[in-house]
């Protein structure tokens, strides 16, 4: 089977936005983008100071600095910060435990959302390019992708030797694979002067105060991303080439022409590797699937639901056939979604009724296999009775879709909105409790959008009509916006 040819691009707007793209054999597989006016804090590690400790929900409102108090649940204290001496099981009374004006360091785990606050833990991890530290953890453990049972081994052995200070610990990352002991050992003294920095930054500081920010898109693009089996990482900006060069070439030291730059003033980057098109697809909400089904993706708060549509099946052998085959096919299309997309969290998958068991456990393996190729960590339940299947998967980014779309104004987020004749009786409505209402010499001016008022004038002009005779008042239709509606 020919080796699969896998590029990296990076595109660059300055000081606006970077985009992360990963394709293999010219199809996108990963897509990442981040916009520099949002502020991102995830991953940021502050000193805070806590406001007040809610007795009820058992958790603590932390200002580490931002408009919001961050939420810290009693499981994300680390027991360094008790004031009493923890119980052999469970957790203390939270209020007991700490006090409102206590100091702590607290790490950004979940951007805050809406009207709440960002979601924060005190077991902090810092990422390098082949290990995490997590300071006050003593642990070592090792990526539960990297499946010989011989490199595990070599890994745990390697760190063991290199050893670590006490409550330090380390998580060996898949990256690592393969890795010789001096590049292993240069990332580990890395990553544990930043920590002594970050300490000391900390000690220094009154709180609140930002004491570790993380790196940008492009630069965790090349720490996080950057595989051996990449062969070409372009970018379209040469201050930022400069930049990821200098870091991937500690990276990969033998492999000095990795990073190109684009510069054709004719072309785009993404053009250039005819990626644009595709692109476009990861905000549509139907994917279609090549023997004529189609995956229907909605997200709401909660999770992440996916349905399978079949194509015209006709006769009950064509049924299970087709079934299967549509199944199949939705699950290697939506292991690919998954990781393009970088939907996170819950998500279930409602696949097309199988009565045959072999075939629930053909597809079961297929999304197994597919997800293989994931670099976040999933976990795969079985297809229930019902069909559905439960999946979680760990976000690694900020995906094209939370950073590119806002909430419609008109549906609220519901993905629909009420149809015209539904609002034309509300109008009528307002109407006429507006005429029995005001002074009867004076006309009524009722201003709505051009749509409705347009349907108002031609299909309810009857009624309008019925009720000026009735509460003799005249009534002015009036247009919101100066624009022809395109009814008219």
């Amino acid at each position: 089977m020919a080796e699969k040819i896998r590029k990296m691009l990076i595109s660059v707007l300055p000081g606006e936005q970077v985009e992360v793209v990963i394709t293999q054999d010219g199809v996108v597989v990963e897509y990442y983008v981040e916009m520099l006016h949002q502020s991102k804090t995830k991953g940021n590690i502050y000193k805070g100071k806590i406001h007040n400790i809610d007795q009820a929900l058992q958790a603590a409102f932390i200002n580490y600095g931002a408009e919001k108090n961050g939420f810290l649940q009693v499981d994300e204290v680390h027991p360094e910060y008790y004031l009493i001496d923890p119980p052999s099981r469970g957790y203390p009374p939270l209020q007991k435990a700490l006090r409102p004006g206590q100091e702590m360091l607290v790490q950004v785990v979940k951007e805050p959302t809406g009207n709440k606050g960002a979601f924060l833990t005190t077991y902090l991890s810092i990422p390098g390019r082949y290990f995490v530290l997590t300071p006050g953890r003593e642990q070592l453990g090792i990526s539960r992708k990297i499946e010989e049972e011989k490199e595990r081994a070599r890994l745990k052995e390697i760190v063991e030797e290199m050893g670590l200070e006490e409550g330090i610990g380390v998580i060996v990352r898949t990256v690592s694979k393969g890795q010789s002991k001096a590049a292993l050992s240069r990332d580990l003294q890395f990553l544990k002067r930043l920590w002594k920095d970050i300490r000391k930054r900390a000690n220094e500081s009154p709180a609140p105060v930002l004491v570790y920010e993380e790196k940008d898109l492009a630069f965790r693009a090349i720490r996080d991303y950057l595989t051996a089996d990449i062969v070409e990482c372009w970018v379209d900006d040469e201050a930022t080439a400069d930049q990821v060069n200098e870091f991937a070439s500690l990276v990969f030291p033998r492999r000095k022409s990795i990073v190109k730059v684009h510069s054709d003033p004719h072309q785009t980057l993404f053009e250039r590797f005819r990626v644009e098109e595709q692109l476009a697809t990861v905000l549509s909400r139907t994917v279609n699937l090549p023997s004529g089904g189609q995956l229907v993706f909605d997200h709401t708060e909660a999770l992440t639901a996916i349905d399978i549509n079949s194509g015209k099946i006709g006769g009950e052998k064509n049924f299970k056939e087709m079934a299967l085959r549509t199944n199949v096919e939705a699950a290697r299309e939506i292991a690919h979604q998954l990781m393009l997309r970088d939907i996170g969290g819950q998500i279930v998958v409602d696949f097309i009724e199988m009565k045959d068991p072999a075939h629930v456990r053909e597809v079961e393996k297929e999304m197994r296999q597919a997800l293989k190729a994931d670099r976040a960590r999933t976990d795969v339940g079985r297809i229930s009775k019902f069909g559905l299947m439960e999946i979680v998967r760990q976000r690694l980014g900020t995906s094209a879709l939370s950073a590119s779309l806002d909430m419609c104004p008109h549906c609220m987020g519901t993905g629909s909105r009420r149809n015209l004749e539904w609002r034309a009786m509300r109008a009528l409505k307002d109407i006429f409790r507006a005429l029995r209402s005001g002074v009867a010499s004076e006309p009524l001016e009722y201003v709505t959008d051009p749509e409705l008022a347009v349907y108002l004038l031609n299909r309810k002009r009857e009624k309008l009509v019925e009720l000026e005779q009735r509460c003799g008042r005249r009534v002015l239709v009036v247009p919101s916006s100066s624009e022809q509606c395109s009814f008219c």
